[in-house]
């Protein structure tokens, strides 16, 4: 279980997971702009923000950069969270 354990205490497993999510969000950007199918990139966009500004406050508090940068990725991902919210609710 020790590869598992550092596999997560480095970051790197979370990592891997803002890269899946950047792909997934790319993905669907580049299907909806070929296909006119899916969801649109505006209609995605903030909610992906916000997830990933999330991972990045769990990566930092799993490699111990501190309540600065957690701080600050916890703020971002509420922006990008209230701004989804906005844009739904003048929808």
């Amino acid at each position: 279980m020790t590869w598992l354990n550092h596999l997560i205490s480095s970051g790197f497993a979370i990592e891997l997971i803002v890269a899946l999510m950047i792909v997934e969000g790319l993905a669907l950007a580049w299907w909806h702009g070929r296909t006119g199918q899916g969801p649109a990139p505006i209609n995605f966009a903030a909610t992906l923000v916000s997830g990933l500004c999330l991972m990045m406050a769990l990566r930092a508090g799993l490699v111990g950069d501190g309540p600065t940068w957690i701080g600050g990725w916890l703020v971002a991902a509420l922006i990008a969270h209230l701004t989804d919210l906005l844009r739904r609710w003048r929808s």
